[in-house]
């Protein structure tokens, strides 16, 4: 097929039946980008020579030199199946887990996806992600299976050993996907028995309904009645191909069956049953019979598809036999060229035969357009997932909103269809990549033009020259230098000004329109992630679907204007005026109004959509500096850029000042480093070594040290980190830390237990709920009421029953309704309990019990006075969490309950500020000593009042006091009572066991038996620890899966390449957090504990190296030694 101009593409994009949106998903070196090749190859834009060697859209440096992908590209292909065209919008992603986001905001923008398997490696770790991502995003997968040459040429199978190969492979493949079903299945039953349960309680199923429910129970998971009939990949069923993109061939079961049906005179639908499967042609009776496994016979997929294909390389390949190629040439109708017969590279000759024999373009083209959905065929079920955004239900958002369901179900590029349209990412192009500022070819009288002006140039040259050189007097010479150097040096002014111009890059936005028209110039809301469709509504005018520039501003809800839109092929942009609804494009003029994705749309009823899914969790940080430090400005620039461009990559500003830089992996760093060098900063920088993150925590009291001897209990109060006591600290056996602030106002106990480890993981994954809970008692505090879902509710309910089964025994009980605060950042996974004799505070599920009336005036006045110290209490808490005592890092499972807590005033104030804040505490009847004075405000001698005070000037007292109060919320006894709390929840900490939690990343590493040993010697050295090893069934490959710290995984990928020769290459994906289980304050006290753990041990203590390491880089002191040999002499003077 020859290069499709864009006219035509343009109006095949006006047919939305007949536009395919897919991407290509596989683990890394599956053969993607090699594929993509072949199809791009079918529609003339590269040569198909050069298929799977140009990597086509590998269009930056870095990708062609490591040969991975590390970002999507769109390309636009067109392909003809009989009378019917198709516009084919192919996204092509990596397989690095690394870049695993940018499988996130392709698969986004599609409908369906072609899943790669390689045939010898099967499916891998990222296999299983990238079909689990595709099933969350509700998109249509189909398969091929590549690199099929290797069985033949590397593992040297015969073709029915192959077969049997390629069918573990599928079972493989189907394995994951059916997980995948069963848990949809599993979790539709569970909230359908929810409902049922909520429907019995509100009476909807009277006991009559349905007589003996109690006892007949539904045993059934609900497999049984779901359709998972199109959900399994079969090569009967057309959505398998077999290929090897390399080679340059593919096919699937319906070429064959057509071929064959010709030849055998078989009817074409009854081959296509039964090429794949336990079917055999019985000769004699020329028929098709089943059994072919139990009768030993050759399956009809060997016989009639695998044997011919093993055949041509074997004639090809091993033997080149050449009357053998004729004579298959000949029966297959293939001409080849005489140099591609004569070439000394017999894959030259074999990919020259199998192009033409079984085209791989034409299989998958032809699989992608009979069994991938159109944008019409979008379902409902999606549609509402996409709208559903966090706690919101589609069914319990506004009417206007439900009714846009409909544009998206019609896809409609009618004038009055509303403009949906959502950007997946943000990517930089160089403006002189941009069509418009591309060179356009020159018309005769330019060229002309052109000439003239430069034989004028050069005549002027050279005659500047002679004059020159015949040394005329320098007045001469001087007048006619000013006549010629202002001309040039405006012309150097316009070279400068114009590459400044062509060094500018520019944003576009990758999108995909869901609905309506796009036009250039065009209007539309950009929504913001917290934007409420609902509030947006009542506060827009009625009617005011158009975009304009009078409306009201409304939280969440900005406006931009699309200035140009752009046909995203590969490497190059095509400039359009206007792209229909089912269409994939890029977008300029957004940069200032989108930060990394974001939906846009002409009507404001419309909800943002719920955030990308992304496999991977940035975790490698690292600090950033210029190497000059004039030129921060340019850096900080640079990182706002490389912020925008990247979906994965954070940028954050310490509190140190620090510039940190948060990826998701090793290659992902150094590709972000070399863009701020080369693309965004355009600066030399320096990077420090990476930031590893790690938490602190407590335990339990442990049975054995170090060295696995017994404790005893002499020994083990030696073990736990003794405070130092003061006159304003004390502390008790039991591990209690009582705290008296410096003016001697409040006295605070508080004792730190270890969180049980399936809370703090609950506490970890919930932190969006304990947001929103958070966001809500702030909400009620100040008096505003905040919207939840009943869905949000029904959430916090399960957190909380779930947290009450969790927390049992007797030193947990009411826990959950005594919880005082999470933290840090007031959502972390630590507690803070309220165990305060006589303080009846609202616990933090207040917001829950909606149902409840008010409580009594002096109740609630009540609370809110104690409530302001409560603050206090709280911020200090979320500053102990934050940075702990070990290494300042945060606190993670840890319970801090305050059992005691007492203020005390005394009864004379001297300062005029004073007055108000005693008059606030004097309503804290509960907490102060001295409950029976109140301060009048009569005056500023502050005279105190009798026992015997009136109801009305009690009231008066309470109503002065509210300035107070607010006074009092950030004054000087404020801050000490916070103060006063941090240190209490440290020493509370340090006097209990304390361990380092590391970051753990989990590692896949598939390898040879070989080199098997020297894996296990890298993951040995490296504080790895091995789960578990399994050998592939029909290879000699061994996948082994460990876990392995984060702060030692620099540099693994390397070493394990160079010392198993490349024959083995982990994946690294972050995974939990780990308690390291030695004590970072043990010292070795006997003898043989001194030859394992002392100065020159044979062993070092892992968790303090790690602690040092943090402590060092944070400048906190770090007990060691300096001087090492001491006793050995040193002079100033060299030894001659």
């Amino acid at each position: 097929m020859g290069h499709t101009s864009l006219d035509k593409i343009k109006a095949l994009q006006k047919n939305p039946a007949n536009v395919r949106n897919l991407c290509i998903l596989a683990h890394v070196d599956h053969g993607k980008t090699t594929l993509a090749d072949s199809l791009v190859a079918s529609n003339g834009i590269i040569s198909s020579r050069l298929a799977g060697k140009l990597r086509y859209l590998d269009s930056r440096e870095d990708e062609q030199i490591r040969g991975i992908t590390m970002k999507s590209s769109a390309i636009s292909l067109h392909y003809a199946s009989g009378e019917k065209d198709y516009l084919i919008n192919l996204i092509d992603s990596p397989g690095h887990v690394d870049f695993s986001s940018e499988v996130s905001t392709a698969v986004r923008l599609c409908d369906g996806a072609i899943v790669i398997v390689d045939a010898v490696e099967g499916v891998c770790p990222q296999t299983q992600a990238v079909l689990r991502q595709a099933w969350l995003e509700n998109i249509r997968p189909v398969l091929v299976i590549n690199k099929i040459d290797r069985l033949i040429m590397e593992l040297k199978l015969t073709s029915q050993e192959a077969y049997t190969h390629l069918q573990k492979i599928l079972e493989q493949v189907n394995a994951v996907t059916g997980s995948l079903f069963t848990s949809k299945v599993l979790e539709d039953r569970a909230v359908k028995e929810e409902r049922a349960e909520e429907d019995k309680e509100e009476g909807d199923i009277k006991p009559a309904e349905c007589p003996g429910s109690e006892q007949v129970y539904d045993w059934s998971a609900g497999l049984e009645d779901s359709d998972d009939s199109q959900l399994y990949f079969s090569p009967d069923q057309g959505n398998v191909v077999f290929a090897s993109a390399i080679d340059g061939w593919g096919f699937s079961i319906q070429q064959f069956a057509q071929i064959h049906s010709q030849r055998m005179g078989i009817r074409a639908e009854v081959l296509l049953k039964t090429l794949w499967g336990d079917f055999y042609l019985n000769a004699k009776a020329k028929k098709i019979m089943k059994g072919a496994h139990a009768k030993g016979k050759k399956p009809l997929f060997v016989q009639l598809v695998l044997d011919n294909i093993w055949s041509l390389y074997d004639a090809v390949v091993t033997r080149r036999d050449k009357e053998k190629i004729e004579k298959m040439m000949m029966s297959l109708g293939v001409k080849v060229m005489t140099r591609d017969s004569r070439h000394s590279d017999p894959k030259v000759l074999l990919s020259a035969i199998c192009s033409q024999w079984l085209p791989v373009s034409q299989a998958v083209l032809f699989m992608v357009c009979d069994k991938l959905p159109s944008p019409l065929d979008m379902t409902s079920e999606r549609i509402e997932r996409l709208m559903s955004v966090g706690a919101r239900r589609f069914h319990s958002l506004p009417l206007q909103t439900q009714e846009l369901k409909t544009a998206f179900m019609q896809c409609s590029s009618d004038d009055t269809a509303p403009v949906i349209v959502f950007v997946s990412k943000m990517f930089m192009v160089d403006a002189k990549a941009l069509p418009q500022n591309k060179q356009r070819p020159l018309t005769q009288e330019e060229m002309g033009q052109r000439r003239e002006l430069a034989r004028q140039r050069h005549t002027e040259r050279l005659a500047a020259i002679q004059q020159t050189e015949s040394g005329e007097g320098n007045a001469q010479s001087g007048s006619t230098t000013p006549a010629t150097t202002p001309g040039g040096d405006n012309t150097i002014g316009k070279l400068r000004v114009s590459q400044e111009e062509e060094e500018k890059e520019t944003f576009v936005a990758f999108a995909r329109v869901y609905s309506g028209v796009v036009r250039r110039g065009q209007k539309v809301f950009v929504m913001g992630p917290k934007y409420d469709p609902a509030q947006g509504l009542r506060m827009l005018p009625e009617g005011s679907t158009s975009v304009s520039a009078c409306l009201p501003p409304v939280p969440h809800l900005a406006c931009c204007t699309m200035d140009s839109l752009y046909l995203l092929m590969g490497r190059e942009l095509e400039e359009l005026e206007e792209v229909p609804s089912g269409n994939v494009l890029g977008i300029g003029g957004l940069e200032e109004c989108v930060l990394k994705s974001a939906t846009l749309s002409t009507s404001p009823a419309l909800p943002p959509f719920i955030p990308l899914n992304f496999e991977a969790t940035p975790i490698v940080r690292v600090a950033i500096e210029p190497k000059h430090p004039s030129e921060m400005p340019k850096l900080v620039r640079g990182m706002r850029l490389l912020n925008q461009a990247d979906p994965c990559a954070e940028v954050l500003i310490q509190e140190t000042g620090e510039h940190v830089l948060v990826t998701a992996g090793e290659v992902h760093l150094q590709r972000c480093l070399d863009d701020l060098r080369e693309r965004f900063a355009k600066i030399e920088i320096s990077a420090s070594k990476p930031i590893i993150p790690f938490r602190e925590t407590v335990i339990r009291p442990p049975k054995v040290d170090m060295v696995n001897e017994d404790l005893g209990k002499q020994q083990k109060v030696a073990v736990i980190h003794q405070v130092k006591e003061s006159d304003t600290l004390h502390l008790d056996p039991s591990g209690l830390v009582t705290l008296t602030t410096p003016n001697r106002q409040a006295t605070v106990g508080v004792r730190a237990i270890p969180l049980p480890e399936e809370v703090t993981l609950l506490l970890e994954g919930s932190a969006d709920l304990i947001r929103t809970l958070e966001q809500a008692g702030q909400a009620q505090r100040e008096g505003r009421t905040l919207d939840m879902s009943t869905w949000t509710l029904d959430a916090l309910m399960v957190l909380k029953s779930r947290l009450e089964v969790l927390l049992q025994g007797r030193k947990w009980r009411n826990a959950v309704d005594r919880i005082w605060a999470f933290g840090p950042r007031r959502y972390g996974p630590n507690i803070l309990l309220n165990s305060v004799e006589g303080y009846q505070r609202p616990s933090v599920w207040h917001c829950l019990e909606r149902e409840k009336g008010e409580k009594e005036g002096g109740a609630k006045a009540e609370a809110s006075a104690i409530r302001d110290f409560d603050n206090s209490v709280v911020s200090g808490f979320q500053l102990a969490t934050l940075s702990g005592p070990m290494c300042e890092e945060p606190l993670m499972g840890v319970c801090f309950s305050v059992e005691r807590w007492d203020m005390n005033f005394p009864t004379q104030r001297t300062h005029l500020d004073s007055v108000t804040e005693k008059d606030s505490n004097s309503l804290d009847a509960s907490v102060s000593e001295s409950p029976g004075e109140a301060v009048g405000q009569q005056g500023a001698s502050g005279k105190a009042g009798g026992a015997g005070e009136t109801p009305s000037q009690a009231e008066g007292a309470m109503a002065g006091a509210s300035h107070g109060r607010l006074v009092d919320c950030y004054g000087p006894f404020s801050g000490q009572l916070i103060a006063a709390v941090k240190e209490a929840c440290r020493h509370a900490f340090q006097a209990k066991p304390q361990r380092l939690m590391a970051a753990m990343y989990t590692c896949e590493i598939m390898a040879t038996a070989e080199v098997l040993g020297r894996v296990y010697g890298v993951l040995g050295k490296r504080e790895g620890r091995v789960l578990q090893e399994e050998m592939k069934e029909g290879t000699e490959m061994f996948i082994i899966k460990a876990v392995l710290p984060v702060a030692e995984s620099f540099g693994f990928a390397d070493e394990i390449r160079k010392r198993t020769s490349g024959l083995a290459s982990p994946q690294l994906v972050f995974s939990h957090w780990e308690v390291i289980s030695s004590d970072p304050s043990w010292v070795p006290t006997t003898e043989e504990e001194y030859l394992h753990f002392g100065e020159k041990a044979d062993s070092a203590n892992q968790a303090l190296k790690y602690m040092n390491g943090v402590r060092r880089r944070k400048g906190l002191y770090v007990e060691e030694k300096i001087v090492e040999h001491g006793e050995k002499q040193r002079t100033l003077s060299k030894n001659k």
